[in-house]
């Protein structure tokens, strides 16, 4: 059963995240943090290069960690860079490394006064 304030504070949207007018975005990144393919390469090439150079001060991030840097030219604010784990066998730790990437993007969130993600 779904509690009745959801549907009032969660919203799906279909469609391109770097055009998304929201406080945050959520980079599913990779661990340099200097772009890669998929929605990490969209993300960076649409951002611009403010996005690349915090990403570069910062200095990669760990399995399970998130990092937060402006948002460049997007619409949002600011993008939360987070790794979640490569899958190998189920056994290494993935399902816990997913829940620490999720719940440490929010906690940053959180942090940063953001509401909409």
């Amino acid at each position: 059963m779904i509690p009745e304030s959801i549907p009032n504070r969660v919203h799906i949207v279909e469609g391109d995240i770097t055009r998304e007018e929201t406080e945050a975005i959520v980079n599913a990144a990779n661990s340099s943090l200097l772009g890669g393919g998929g929605v990490d390469g969209s993300i960076h090439r649409a951002g611009g290069p403010a996005i690349l150079e915090e990403c570069r001060k910062i200095g990669g991030c760990p399995t399970g960690e998130a990092r937060i840097t402006t948002g460049g030219m997007l619409r949002a604010t600011f993008v939360i860079h987070t790794v979640g784990p490569v899958y190998q066998d189920g056994e290494h730790g993935e399902p816990e490394l997913l829940a620490d990437a999720y719940r440490n993007s929010f906690r940053l969130a959180v942090k940063h006064g953001i509401r909409s993600l």
